[in-house]
């Protein structure tokens, strides 16, 4: 896991997070991550725009059918 370090907050942002934190139970730290997890989530938009580029890369391309080679793995 990775830290991360914030300087400089204001601090009327640092008590308005500790209110948020309160009011969900959970530590200034707690709430400052899910805040942060919160907003890593690929928008639809984006999700949308990374399988198009998923299915360029891939067009065209000649794949085998994985359900024989899991087949033959689970036989052995």
């Amino acid at each position: 896991m990775a830290d991360l370090l914030v300087r400089d907050l204001n601090r009327d942002t640092v008590d308005r997070l500790k209110q948020r934190a309160r009011s969900h139970g959970r530590s200034l730290q707690g709430e400052v991550k899910a805040i942060l997890e919160a907003a890593s989530v690929y928008s639809l938009s984006e999700a949308g725009a990374m399988a198009e580029e998923w299915q360029r890369r891939l067009a065209g391309g000649t794949y085998s059918d994985s359900a024989e080679a899991i087949g033959a793995d689970r036989e052995r």
